[in-house]
């Protein structure tokens, strides 16, 4: 009897493994964190091995401790940190360099390049994307030509490059495979031909051959090596992270918000059936592709929100649980004129400077560890208002809330600034690990576990509404000094 879906959430610092019955209720999950590699400034590594070891090791401690076993599994959905580069020996699956992780940022250079020769423009209207190092093209190319030997291997067909969704089913199932929604994140997917991009290809040099073949995010792709869970389970659901939990928040209307507090802050809204074009530096992507239509989504990615809690850990060590900032920030009644601009990876939209660097401005010999806590806290919700205010112009109407989720969507004073910043209310579901949740809706629907998106999205409940409290005077006077703050933090690594 299939009793449950598995969700696979390979994210940037941590492999989860959930399962979800058919209520979509989480009925057990594992996590795992693994090691992130700096070895210059501006660069961020995984060892590919890394991910596929986590993230099969979660996978079944969750099925041991939930006493699941494989055959009990209707599908496999899978969810994946996006645009983080990883290329492998077609003939000895192992990868030849380590994988080269979205934050990274050593193509800026190569992205100026190409700005100042005019390149822009193609690839915005082609891809929907910003020219940026973020995206994979960059990164491939540049394991191209820095890997020796790689190059000549490519254009022989004997390498294989892939995102993480890519990289995970191959060492599942042994097939060479993205869906639509991550393969329109690396700059090389044709927005509106739903193809691989010749142009761009050219562009970029990288030959057709190292492609993985495009699928729908919400099909029967292959099933996993029985070895691995001791019986076959079928893989049928694949999205991006920030895709599939727009999914999972059942944002399946045309004006529908979603905000992912994660490692980074990932804001999406539903943009219909056609690719939108932003006037506001936003992204247009593919949401996912299922029964043969496309929904497209208009995107705001912050490169640091939860990390920049993780930096207050690690880097200051003015706590040692990610949890404690809440406590720490809440000691003080006000940030105390201190702001945080954490463009440690340059920023992102609507911004899109690589050379901006993080900055702590407005302390005084009265600051203490309690203001750069809330100064920390509330630049998460400063980074995603300007996000909402892109949003609102490009999209022409006004938003009715924003759902939330993600582990600092846990933060109730977060949330509470946020919806205050924002202006609109901040709603938080009951299942708060929807990017996993939309993984395993993907894969469920694929496989009439569930019957149709209307199900889903019944299923949906809210938790807790955050309503806004906030004068307009006070909300328009701390964006201006939050406006104020990032000027100073642009450009600076130049």
């Amino acid at each position: 009897m299939h009793n449950y879906v598995l969700a696979l959430d390979q994210g940037t610092t941590s492999s989860r493994a959930i399962l979800f019955d058919r209520h979509g209720q989480p009925c057990g999950s594992a996590q795992q964190e693994f090691p992130q590699h700096f070895p210059q400034p501006g660069w961020v590594e995984h060892d590919p091995n890394d991910i596929w070891e986590s993230q099969l090791a979660v996978a079944r401690q969750v099925l041991h401790d939930q006493h699941v076993s494989a055959d009990q599994l209707c599908a496999i959905g899978i969810a994946n940190q996006r645009e983080t580069t990883i290329v492998w020996d077609r003939k000895s699956g192992q990868p030849i360099a380590p994988a080269i992780v979205w934050q990274d940022r050593r193509t800026a250079a190569a992205c100026d390049t190409l700005r100042a020769a005019g390149k822009a423009r193609l690839i915005a209207s082609h891809t929907g994307l910003e020219l940026d190092a973020y995206f994979s093209a960059t990164k491939l190319a540049w394991l191209l030509d820095h890997v020796p030997g790689a190059r000549e291997k490519a254009e022989r067909g004997a390498l294989a490059f892939g995102t993480v969704d890519s990289w995970l089913v191959y060492k599942l199932c042994g097939q060479h495979v993205t869906d639509v929604s991550n393969a329109s994140r690396t700059m090389l997917f044709n927005l509106h031909l739903m193809r691989w991009d010749q142009d761009l290809l050219d562009l970029f040099t990288i030959p057709a051959a190292i492609l993985p073949q495009v699928v729908s995010s919400s099909e029967e792709i292959g099933k996993t090596h029985a070895a691995l869970f001791g019986h076959p389970v079928t893989i049928a659901g694949i999205a991006g992270d920030q895709q599939a939990a727009t999914f999972g928040q059942a944002c399946h209307q045309r004006g529908m918000v979603k905000n992912t507090y994660g490692t980074g802050c990932f804001m999406l809204m539903h943009a219909g059936t056609h690719a939108p074009v932003s006037d506001n530096r936003l992204l247009a992507t593919v949401g996912w592709r299922v029964d043969g239509r496309t929904d497209y989504l208009l995107e705001g990615s912050v490169f640091m929100g939860g990390a920049t809690v993780q930096w207050l850990r690690d880097g200051l060590g003015i706590i040692s649980q990610s949890g404690e900032v809440e406590a720490l920030a809440a000691s003080v009644p006000d940030n105390g004129g201190v702001y945080l601009v954490p463009a440690f990876t340059g920023l992102g939209a609507p911004h899109w400077d690589p050379y901006a660097r993080g900055m702590l401005v407005g302390m005084t010999r009265g600051t203490n560890r309690g203001h750069i806590a809330r100064a920390a806290v509330e630049a998460i919700a400063y980074q995603s208002a300007e996000l909402l205010a892109a949003m609102q112009r490009d999209a022409a109407f006004p938003v009715a809330e924003v759902r939330a989720d993600g582990g600092a969507a846990r933060n109730d004073m977060l949330m509470q600034f946020q919806a205050d910043l924002l202006g609109v209310p901040v709603v938080r579901p009951k299942v708060t690990e929807t990017t996993a949740l939309g993984a395993a809706y993907l894969a469920g629907l694929a496989m009439g576990f569930w019957e149709s998106r209307e199900e889903i999205a019944a299923q949906w409940q809210s938790q807790r509404r955050f309503e806004p409290v906030m004068t307009p005077d006070e909300r328009r006077d701390r964006m201006g000094r939050w406006h104020q703050a990032v000027e100073r933090s642009r450009g600076w690594a130049v």
